[in-house]
């Protein structure tokens, strides 16, 4: 089997991560064997009605998720001419059974000119009743290729002390000791001398704690490039809003129009999502008042404030330093609110 055009069902699942890198490295493999460019398709069936005016929750949580394997995808591909689309299905449709969600995902297929279906191996939309055998088996009738990707073996929860690398003891005790000079504003030995001192008990009590995953070292290198161009586009996204707010503040009528408004920021996990909030409420004129996962409650002081935010440069910046130049390219906020009334 040669075939490299795939279609992916995507829902919320441990194995997810690993679904995407597996799913990526077989649509290149087959891409070179069969000579034609690979494409990857990932789909959410959505059994519900969208009503786009009053919002959906979980449309908005698929609609995260397919972003989020597709940002996977296009770092997996490493600049690979692959072609990575999502969809979002079955909008208007009851699905109950894995009939139901064949059709939905055959009839798609067939719609793409997609020959090969890949199975996260933890696939369960329903949540309640092991679909994915059954669901396979209807697939298969109806035509389509399926594959299933590999299933890693997986704790069920991580304890909260666990064993750590050298690697991580390093990184922490790196990071510690910048942070003391940083605060201390002097490389003389008594601060060089204290600094190891400091550094070296935080790592020892927390290198097992703090670190929740291995350190990448080419990950890591590269993250860190990209933030040191990160710190100084901040400085001028704070500059400028600084000068706006002081126009603001000197001006007779002080022309200001305070709003909270909400929106799902397209970053994922705590730092990336934690480095955004941080960047907003450091810029004058928006306050990150609220938290919850990736939606965000922010405090607007004026309309130009709105919209900057809601034209995602922030967002996008973030997203370049953690996900690199690839997952840059996901629409705004305003983009994906437009793209959500046009359907």
């Amino acid at each position: 089997m040669t075939e490299s055009r795939l279609l992916v069902p995507v829902d919320e699942s441990a194995s997810l991560r690993n679904t995407v890198a597996y799913v990526v490295e077989e649509a290149l493999a087959r891409a070179d064997e069969a000579g034609s460019p690979p494409a990857i398709h990932f789909v959410y069936p959505l059994p519900e009605k969208i009503t786009f005016r009053s919002g959906s929750p979980r449309a908005e949580d698929a609609r995260t998720l397919l972003d989020r394997a597709a940002s996977w995808a296009e770092e997996d591909a490493d600049g690979a001419d692959a072609t990575i689309e999502t969809a979002l299905v079955a909008t208007h449709e009851y699905l109950s059974t894995p009939n139901d969600y064949a059709d939905v995902l055959v009839r798609y297929a067939n719609e793409h000119d997609l020959g090969l279906a890949v199975f996260d191996p933890r696939y369960d939309p329903i949540g309640s009743t092991p679909l994915l055998p059954s669901l396979e088996a209807e697939v298969r009738r109806a035509g389509l290729a399926v594959e299933e990707a590999p299933r890693n073996v997986e704790t069920p929860s991580q304890p909260l002390v666990r064993r750590g690398t050298l690697t991580q003891f390093f990184a922490l005790f790196a990071a510690s000791f910048a942070f003391y000079l940083l605060l201390a504003g002097s490389i003389a030995p008594f601060e060089l001398a204290t600094g190891t001192i400091s550094a070296g008990i935080v790592a020892v009590a927390l290198w097992r704690v703090s670190l929740t995953s291995a350190i990448d070292l080419s990950q890591t290198a590269g993250r860190l490039a990209r933030f040191t161009l990160y710190v100084p586009f901040l400085l001028w996204e704070i500059v400028k809003a600084n000068f706006e707010i002081a126009y603001i503040v000197l001006h007779p009528d002080l022309p200001i129009d305070p709003e909270l408004v909400e929106f799902d920021a397209a970053v994922w996990s705590a730092l990336p999502v934690t480095t955004l909030a941080n960047s907003i409420t450091l810029t004058p004129g928006t306050l990150t008042v609220d938290v919850e996962r990736q939606h965000m409650v922010i405090h607007t002081l004026t309309g130009s404030a709105r919209e900057a935010l809601f034209a995602g440069t922030l967002e996008r910046a973030v997203r370049f330093v953690f996900y690199g130049r690839a997952a840059a390219r996901i629409p705004s906020p305003f983009e994906r609110r437009q793209q959500e009334e046009n359907e």
